[in-house]
């Protein structure tokens, strides 16, 4: 697909991605930003951030391979439904299994089992991601929140975008915290010599993770994390960042030959209904594995 377009008067000022979805309308918002920043959207032959804030008369073009939507289709997947009404449902997600489709996994996620298990889901994220306000990495277990209908999705994703929405998660840490509370404050992005993987940076995306120490072990340290920002892999970087990486994680830490992945749990969640305003709050038990590998470990003498 290529072409281009000009700015006009009453689209001046505004982000260059919103004004793309606008002209390019089976687009997602999170495919635009990527196309922007691969430089597949430009702005006056010019590469720039997707935010960029347009001025009257500036050529857009665009010139990118159409995506072939893969065939998504409804699979028997197992896991637990903790919450279900109209609007939403709140889900436990085990470790392993991936959110939606991909080119690398193009069945057996859980988007394929919530369309065998849900009738209706939103439409906001595409075909491909129905109903999927937030994600968690595939080996992160725990609780999430799934849109039935676009209505409670924009609610709930403007809860999550302002901080409304609280996640709280569990994680086993190599080695000792020093501090038994804290804040980490970094920039994120994109890692550039290993495009899967997220780097703490001199620039890219605000990142603040809030952390409480709950048990210390000999060489190890269970410890409760909030999210004050949600960026991609962020407890997991900030971790790594500390010299503290979660447990059993290959990508920023090491494996584990007794795990299947990393020793992270979203545990807790708190929003308000999108249709009653009611505060919603949800908390769950650490996995088994999880507490088996716990029961193991030989707490610190200090």
């Amino acid at each position: 697909m290529q072409g281009e377009f000009v700015v006009q008067e009453n689209e001046k000022d505004e982000r260059l991605d919103k004004i793309v979805a606008l002209h390019l309308k089976d687009l997602t918002r999170s495919h635009i930003k990527t196309l922007i920043d691969e430089g597949k959207i430009l702005l006056n032959n010019k590469q720039v951030k997707a935010g960029e804030k347009l001025k009257f008369n500036q050529i857009i073009s665009y010139n990118f391979e159409d995506l072939k939507p893969l065939d998504v289709v409804p699979e028997n997947i197992d896991f637990e439904i903790v919450y279900e009404d109209g609007d939403l449902l709140v889900i436990n997600k085990p470790q392993g299994l991936v959110v939606h489709p991909c080119s690398s996994t193009k069945d057996g996620t859980l988007v394929n089992g919530l369309l065998y298990r849900v009738k209706d889901l939103s439409g906001i994220n595409g075909v491909m991601r129905p109903g999927i306000v937030h994600r968690l990495d595939k080996n992160t277990s725990g609780l999430m929140l799934v849109a039935k209908n676009d209505f409670s999705h924009n609610i709930l994703a403007e809860q999550i975008k302002n901080k409304v929405c609280k996640r709280k998660y569990i994680a086993l840490c190599e080695g000792i915290f020093k501090d038994d509370e804290g804040e980490i404050t970094t920039y994120i992005e994109r890692s550039k010599s290993d495009r899967k993987k997220m780097a703490v940076s001199d620039k890219g995306k605000i990142a603040i993770t809030d952390y409480k120490v709950i048990t210390r072990y000999a060489n190890k340290t269970l410890v409760e994390f909030s999210l004050q920002t949600g960026r991609t892999h962020q407890i997991r970087v900030h971790c790594k960042k500390m010299h503290h990486p979660i447990v059993g994680d290959d990508v920023y830490g090491k494996p584990d030959k007794n795990l299947k992945g990393q020793l992270l749990h979203s545990f807790y969640i708190s929003f308000y209904h999108p249709r009653t305003n009611e505060q919603m709050e949800f908390l769950i038990p650490l996995p088994s594995y999880f507490e088996e590998y716990l029961t193991k470990l030989k707490k610190a003498d200090f």
